[in-house]
Parts: structure tokens; C-alpha cells; sequence
């Protein structure tokens, strides 16, 4: 049935900032993209509807920024790097556990975005959300956004659209492809908890490791090159099995599993990557609260769970849950140019390389461990909307097929993405040029003096 509509009333909105570039949600892609363009003489404005900078590091609380890394491991280096530096300097990073990286404490990363965005000279705006983009025919100028003061028009000569989701491109008219909600992959409702007997704990991990094999048990197989399948990997799945068999977990939620992050002397676990929600529309608000409110009733169960069934876990008790539900896959652009699964899968090479990826694939039941010194090379094209001007897109939106996007989406790729869409950003801007004539080989210098790796 279509929906009833009401006519609203011509009104004036008030433009309340005008600036060069304006990016549009501040997750791994967006913030990397406003260092990136404020690094090179632009004003820049990061605009984010929530409290807080970071997107799923904060506000979701996914904290495994390079959990991929091992001893041969190639990576593109930049700001995504820079992010785990600057949180291991201000003490909101701990050693991961299952790989060379660091662990992004989600609370202690807020401190870290808000150092970063001032240090840089960034103009802030939380808060407010986007509704809309201003469009003059097909080129973009600027977006609409509703917050506590209303409705409000924010000026922009180039816009990165970092929403996740290609809202911005999709609502300008730029052709976008959506997975069919039945093949998303599921959404996650992330939670940390406190009361954990870290010693106990780690002992009955060391009498029982896991191995990234076990990940294909119960209701996933998981796919892998083999290399990594004897590996260590901090998988939980044999509680909650044991659970539904005693009937302390109703047999229907058989996916319950997955992975924790760091144990912390003071009893606290965090990244608890447990609750695996199927059939979660991300570009839906009414799926989005129901799978919310179900997500926190898994979570429950799961530490219920634990509290019988794992050593070390029976004073366990929830300490919080991210502030959003975690979506990993709705909406992409049908770029100039869309990233194949072949591109991933065989290390993709491109003339336009913004940077490079390890070959890590993680989703649609394909898991893939870099650990043998391949990577891929990101290209500018994948981050270009067909059919409108002055905008770009970075982070998991970018053009690509379904496999390409198991590997894309990934936080660390997306501030690679990120950081080359904010030197376009800045290189548009200075010379007066639309995306799509940018000088690759100049901007391809300036990522290099910006410390990335291209190829």
C-alpha cells in the first residue's frame, strides 16, 4: 500500500556554515578523510550525528581496528596507522589477541577523535543530522541538516560522503546498489562486560584453544585458504551450544558466537562479538529497532551463558552495550569504477591506486588472514558516484561486488579509502575541478608525503 503524504510549506532555512569541504560522518573513513583534506590547506567541517567522533570504534564499539595483522602482513601505513598510535599514546590501546595489532579502547577512542579533529583545526558539528543535499542540477553544494535548533543548511564547494550507507549519493540521484536484505550480512550488537576472573579466564583458553577452523561450526561454514586454519583465534561457540542444550538458550538462536577481545586485569572483557543478527536493514529504522531491542536480549543470554559454562565467568555481568547496533552491509554506489571480487581475491592492481589493503576478507562466509605478504590497491574510481558533481564517497559505500565488499568494509580500508577521498577533497578545492578530472599523479604524491603506501 502506498503511503498517505502530507504537503509541508515553503520555508527558509537558515545557512548556518559555509566551508570547503564538508565531510558527513566521522567513522574510520570520515575522520581519516578530514585530517586528510584539513592537512592540505582547506577548511574542512566534520559533520556526525551522534555525540562523538569515531563511528564503529565509539559508537558501536568494534575495537579490533587491524585485527588482520601478522608478521607478513603489507599494509598502506597513513592515518589509519595514525589512529593506533595516537591511542597507544594516550593509553586507549592494549595489545590485541589474536594478532600484531592494538585494540581500540571505544571509550578512550573518543578522547583520541577529539584530539585529533582540534590539534587539526577541524571545525566540529556534532549532533545534527543529515536530512538532505542541496543540489544546483546535478552538482552538489552543500546538505540540509535537522537537529535541536531545527532545520539548518550547511554551504559546501565539495562533499565526502562518509555516512556508510551512501546516503548522500543515493538522495542526490546517484545510482546505488543494495543488497537484498535476506543476503546482508548480519548486524551486531557489541557489549563489554566486567566481573571476568582474568586468570581463570585465560587459563581455560590455554587448556582449550580455538582455531580460526572452528569458526565453521554449528550454523556457519566458513570458507578459508587453509594457511590460517590452525591458528589461534579467541573464538567462543561451545558454551552457547551448551547452553541451548540445557535450555538456558532457546534452540532457535543457534548463532550465538563469535569472538571477545582484550581481558584486562581489572576484570573487565571487551568486544564481545557474540550477537549475529540475519535479516537486519541498516537503511531501515523500524528494522534497526527491532533488531536493536533483540540484540540486547541475545547479549544476555550469551553472558548467561558464560556465566555457566566458561571458566572464569561466573561473577560475569554486563557493563555496557555500544551506543548503536552495528550494520556491515546495506547500500554501495555503482561507482565509475566497482572492485571485484577477482580484484580482492588476486591482488588488484590500478593506475589510480589510493592505497593499498592486505588480502583480508572477512563476511558472506569467506574468511581470509593476510598473512602471507599479498595486498590489493584501492582505486579512486571505486569511490566516484556516477552522475553527480563535488562528491565523493569513503568508507564501506564505495563501488564493489559482494566479495569485494567483504574485504572493503573493514575499518582499517576504510580510513585507506578515507584518506585518499580527502586529498581529492583538497586537490578539487585548490584547483578548481571536479572529481572526476582530478590529477591522479598529483594526489597520488600528496597521499605519499601523507606516509601511504600506494603500491
Amino acid at each position: 500500500m502506498p503511503h498517505k503524504t502530507i504537503t509541508e510549506p515553503a520555508r527558509k532555512t537558515p545557512v548556518i556554515h559555509t566551508t570547503d569541504v564538508l565531510v558527513v560522518g566521522s567513522g574510520p573513513g570520515g575522520l581519516a578523510a578530514a585530517l586528510a583534506a584539513v592537512r592540505c590547506g582547506v577548511d574542512v567541517t566534520l559533520l556526525e550525528r551522534f555525540g562523538c567522533f569515531g563511528g564503529n570504534i565509539t559508537v558501536v564499539g568494534v575495537e579490533g581496528f587491524a585485527w588482520y595483522r601478522h608478521e607478513a602482513t603489507v599494509e598502506a601505513g597513513g592515518i589509519g596507522w595514525e589512529f593506533e598510535e595516537r591511542a597507544k599514546a594516550m593509553g586507549a590501546a592494549v595489545p590485541e589477541s589474536q594478532s600484531l595489532s592494538y585494540e581500540l579502547d571505544s571509550e578512550g577512542f573518543k578522547l583520541v577523535a577529539d584530539k585529533l579533529v582540534e590539534e587539526a583545526g577541524i571545525h566540529p558539528m556534532l549532533h545534527r543530522q543529515f536530512v538532505a543535499p542541496i543540489m544546483d542540477g546535478d552538482r552538489i553544494t552543500g546538505v540540509i541538516v535537522e537537529s535541536k535548533s531545527g532545520r539548518e543548511a550547511i554551504i559546501a564547494k565539495r562533499v565526502i560522503d562518509a555516512t556508510g550507507d551512501a546516503d548522500i549519493a543515493q538522495r542526490a540521484g546517484a545510482p546505488t546498489i543494495k543488497t537484498p536484505v535476506e543476503d546482508m550480512q548480519a548486524a551486531s550488537v557489541m557489549f563489554h562486560v566486567a566481573g571476568v576472573d582474568k586468570a581463570a579466564f585465560m587459563a581455560g583458553v590455554k587448556s582449550d584453544p580455538q582455531t580460526y577452523r572452528d569458526w565453521s561450526t554449528g550454523e556457519w561454514h566458513v570458507e578459508s585458504d587453509g594457511k590460517s586454519d590452525a591458528m589461534f583465534s579467541p573464538f567462543l561457540a561451545k558454551p552457547f551450544a551448551q547452553a541451548i542444550n540445557d535450555g538456558i538458550i532457546p534452540a532457535h538462536l543457534n548463532t550465538i558466537g563469535g569472538t571477545w577481545g582484550a581481558v584486562h586485569d581489572s576484570g573487565e572483557m571487551t568486544y564481545m562479538n557474540l550477537v549475529h543478527l540475519a535479516g537486519c536493514d541498516g537503511t531501515d529504522p523500524d528494522s534497526m529497532t527491532k533488531f536493536e531491542i533483540e540484540g540486547r536480549k541475545q547479549a544476555m543470554l550469551a553472558i548467561d551463558a558464560l556465566r555457566h559454562y566458561t571458566p572464569g565467568c561466573t561473577a560475569m555481568r554486563l557493563r555496557n552495550f555500544g551506543m548503536s547496533i552495528g550494520i556491515r552491509d546495506t547500500r554501495k554506489i555503482d561507482a565509475v569504477y566497482n572492485m571485484t571480487e577477482s580484484d580482492v581475491r588476486h591482488e588488484g592492481r590500478f593506475d589510480d591506486s589510493i592505497g593499498i589493503y592486505p588480502e583480508f576478507i572477512d563476511g558472506y562466509g569467506v574468511l581470509i588472514i593476510p598473512t602471507t605478504g599479498r595486498y590489493m590497491q584501492i582505486p579512486y574510481r571505486s569511490m566516484l558516484p556516477k552522475g553527480v558533481q563535488n562528491l565523493i564517497v569513503a568508507g564501506r559505500a564505495i563501488g564493489g561486488d559482494r566479495i569485494a565488499h567483504a574485504a572493503t568494509r573493514n575499518m582499517a580500508c576504510c580510513a585507506v579509502v578515507g584518506q585518499g577521498a580527502g586529498v581529492a577533497a583538497a586537490w578539487s578545492v585548490k584547483n578548481d575541478c571536479d572529481f572526476a578530472h582530478i590529477d591522479i599523479a598529483a594526489m597520488q604524491k600528496i597521499l605519499q608525503a601523507q606516509g601511504v603506501r600506494l603500491h
